[in-house]
């Protein structure tokens, strides 16, 4: 499989304290990944230093071979990388549609009097983000909400209407920083038929983070293991279970957890 994100020998330092060290992954085009360990880790560490949160004080990170360290996290995301948050981050008091819309603002081209005046130009492109952000909806199976704000969703679907936005973006790597916390066993697994169908549908390669490990092993092709901020294990995913290192470090001895 072609690699599509890259980091070799990727690692920080927050005043002599190294949080990560030698972090080496390879995603491929339309893969579903997982990112796991224990809490502290140093997983969203990853992310962080994916999205420009963060620089890297050592290594490397490429998309599509090319590096993309010292760029700025809109430049990132014009490149490919979109990502999801921990802590839901949507404009509650706007619509859901509209919530979509704004991740859109990059790709319309009127110009501001044609927005003021309300040109032909501005409806066209008015008309084509609606139209696109309701089949991102439709994906994520909140089109019937697309009007009502984002602060009355249940928790679920606010997990939904933000993998909706980081879509809008148009991305070729996803990140989800732990996408099942806080849901209950059906809506996790909706989720994770949601995750399967957006991989499908756009052709976009995933990074997750996540807990759940159920979750993990039906989902992702492929495993990364952290601990302490240095990667222990990786591989299919029935292999890293069974790694001892693995276990001591994370799923302990129980390998049903």
């Amino acid at each position: 499989m072609a690699k599509l994100l890259e980091t070799e020998n990727l690692g920080i330092a927050f005043g002599g304290l190294r949080a990560l060290s030698d972090v080496t992954l390879e995603i491929g085009r339309g893969e579903i990944v997982g990112l796991i360990g224990p809490n502290g880790a140093g997983k969203t560490t990853v992310f962080n230093l994916l999205t420009d949160v963060y620089m890297p004080t050592e290594g490397t990170i490429t998309l599509e071979g090319k590096s993309i360290v010292g760029k700025k996290t809109y430049q990132i995301t014009r490149a490919g990388i979109a990502r999801t948050f921990q802590n839901i981050r949507l404009f509650k008091d706007i619509s859901v549609i509209d919530n979509v819309k704004i991740a859109m603002e990059g790709d319309m081209h009127y110009s501001a009097l044609a927005g003021i005046l309300r040109l032909p130009s501005y409806w066209r492109e008015e008309k084509a983000a609606d139209l696109r952000a309701r089949e991102l909806l439709r994906v994520v199976d909140l089109e019937d909400f697309a009007d009502a704000k984002a602060k009355n969703l249940p928790y679920g679907q606010q997990r939904k209407l933000e993998i909706a936005r980081a879509l809008a973006t148009q991305p070729k790597v996803l990140l989800l920083d732990e996408p099942a916390a806080g849901m209950n066993p059906t809506e996790t697994q909706e989720l994770a038929e949601m995750i399967e169908k957006i991989r499908k549908k756009f052709d976009v390669a995933i990074l997750l983070i996540e807990h759940d490990m159920s979750f993990v092993m039906e989902i992702c092709e492929k495993l990364y293991v952290l601990d302490y901020g240095m990667v222990i294990a990786q591989g299919k995913p029935e292999d890293v279970r069974k790694d001892p290192k693995v276990i001591a470090a994370y799923l302990g001895g129980n390998e049903d957890e």
